[in-house]
């Protein structure tokens, strides 16, 4: 299957894996800086490889090379915009995280991938830890029985440093803040885990230290599912000195599981009343991960892979992308005006929030 990858910065390299392990035509690479095409292939020991070609203009790309598969892992206000370009051109895609900055975006993404016979996957590439793999098996099997509440806790550190390698991180038009970029991962978790139905979010925000950025550094929100259950969520970039952790508790009358590790890669409670042989075995189980961004990258291209081949819907498709987004943008906004936020969302976008923390003496969530 022919593979082009548009966008070759820090995530990157977890694609180059995923289509190295899933032995795909690796055809082309795209960036509009050509110095991060090199680096990249040189971690892979592919700089040397002629037939991997090189671009800087992704229209171009597509209509030299005619991929079958794309991975858009660009700056992430420019999702949408080659997404878009990629389904007009019959090409599926894997889009990183966020899907898109808008509900417009979004659902234009859905309507003109169903439209064009187009496969779409959202990279929330946690969905496939082997963790989050169990606790899905257990509460699909009804393990957990009525779910009374779950709360996802993101415990990282981002430092100035890491922001000023590439200046779009933590503006509202290219980035959003610790919620979209850092939180959007295990925030999918959790409403993938306690019901995609959700009555409203009611969201507080701060920057506390990140003043030279444009989006919050801490979010903080309450979830009325409508299924009865709660949660809450706690995102921030603000643990000092390193990255912590991103735990995951799901608990219900008769289960409770907490997923730790520093990307819900290990489970550190699981407790059932009908106790099972292999429980044993999972408590304590620890997924060896090389970087935050975990092992899920190759499991979602073969995915896709399958998906395309037998004409499915992808595991994570473009609805689990919005679903995500929307939590996000209705932290932002419930945040913005001090006030719950029903669901659905409109239309809402990342924009919206332009100038948000401008003013330092700002009390409002």
């Amino acid at each position: 299957m022919k593979y082009a990858l548009i966008g070759c910065g820090r995530i990157a390299t977890n694609h180059v894996k995923a289509v190295l392990n899933n032995h795909l035509e690796f055809a082309a690479v795209c960036d509009v800086v050509p110095e991060q095409m090199e680096n990249l292939l040189a971690k892979h020991e592919l700089q040397n490889d002629s037939s991997i070609h090189r671009y800087t203009d992704y229209k171009e790309m597509i209509e030299q090379e005619q991929p079958q598969l794309v991975g858009i892992a660009t700056e992430s206000g420019v999702h949408a915009e080659i997404a878009l370009y990629c389904i007009d051109h019959g090409v599926n895609v894997i889009i990183e995280k966020p899907m898109a900055m808008s509900i417009a975006d979004a659902n234009e993404i859905i309507r003109r991938s169903e439209e064009k016979g187009v496969k779409v996957s959202a990279c929330h590439q946690n969905r496939f830890n082997v963790a989050v793999q169990q606790m899905r098996k257990a509460l699909e099997a009804g393990r957990f029985g009525k779910l009374s509440h779950g709360s996802i806790h993101v415990r990282w550190n981002r430092n100035r440093d890491y922001y000023d390698q590439a200046k779009w991180r933590g503006t509202w038009a290219q980035d959003g803040g610790a919620l979209m970029n850092q939180c959007i991962h295990g925030i999918d978790l959790l409403r993938w885990m306690m019901g995609e139905e959700i009555d409203e979010v009611y969201g507080v925000t701060r920057q506390q230290f990140h003043h030279y950025l444009e989006a919050e550094d801490i979010g903080m929100a309450v979830v009325k599912f409508q299924n009865g259950a709660v949660a809450t969520i706690e995102g921030t970039t603000n643990v000092y000195p390193k990255n912590l952790e991103e735990t995951l508790y799901l608990f219900g009358e008769t289960g409770t599981v907490k997923i730790g590790g520093t990307s819900t890669n290990n489970i550190d409670v699981w407790q059932f009343a009908d106790q099972r042989e292999e429980d044993a075995a999972l408590q304590g189980l620890q997924e060896a991960t090389s970087n935050v961004y975990g092992n899920g990258h190759t499991a979602v291209y073969a995915d896709m892979m399958d998906a395309i081949v037998h004409d499915r819907a992808p595991y994570i498709d473009a609805q689990a992308g919005r679903r995500a987004l929307e939590m996000i943008l209705a932290m932002y906004q419930s945040a913005a005006t001090g006030m719950p936020v029903k669901l659905p969302l409109k239309d809402v976008a990342s924009l919206d929030f332009t100038g948000r923390f401008d003013k330092k003496e700002e009390t409002n969530g």
